[in-house]
């Protein structure tokens, strides 16, 4: 793998680690003004534009009276697709 592949490979996986950061946070309710209430707003701002064209296309399912937001699950896949095709590279 060559150098610049290796960088962009990192990236992603970052980017990757932060999509699941923000999932995890979304199960918290931290009041703001709190360190954990910034936190989550840096993850949701890093995170949102590339969940954003998920959520555009897959609605929420819905399951009873819930609904499940699964387009971070769905974002998700379409990142580890490219990290294999990166390490092909």
């Amino acid at each position: 793998m060559s150098g610049f592949v290796y960088v962009i490979y990192l990236a992603v996986t970052i980017y990757a680690w932060l999509i699941v950061a923000r999932a995890v946070m979304s199960w918290l309710n931290p009041r703001p003004g709190t360190a954990v209430y910034r936190v989550n707003a840096v993850l949701v701002d890093v995170t949102e534009p590339y969940l954003g064209l998920f959520r555009r296309v897959i609605p929420v399912a819905r399951v009873g009276g819930a609904g499940f937001d699964i387009s971070a699950v769905v974002a998700l896949i379409v990142l580890f697709i490219v990290l294999q095709v990166l390490v092909r590279l």
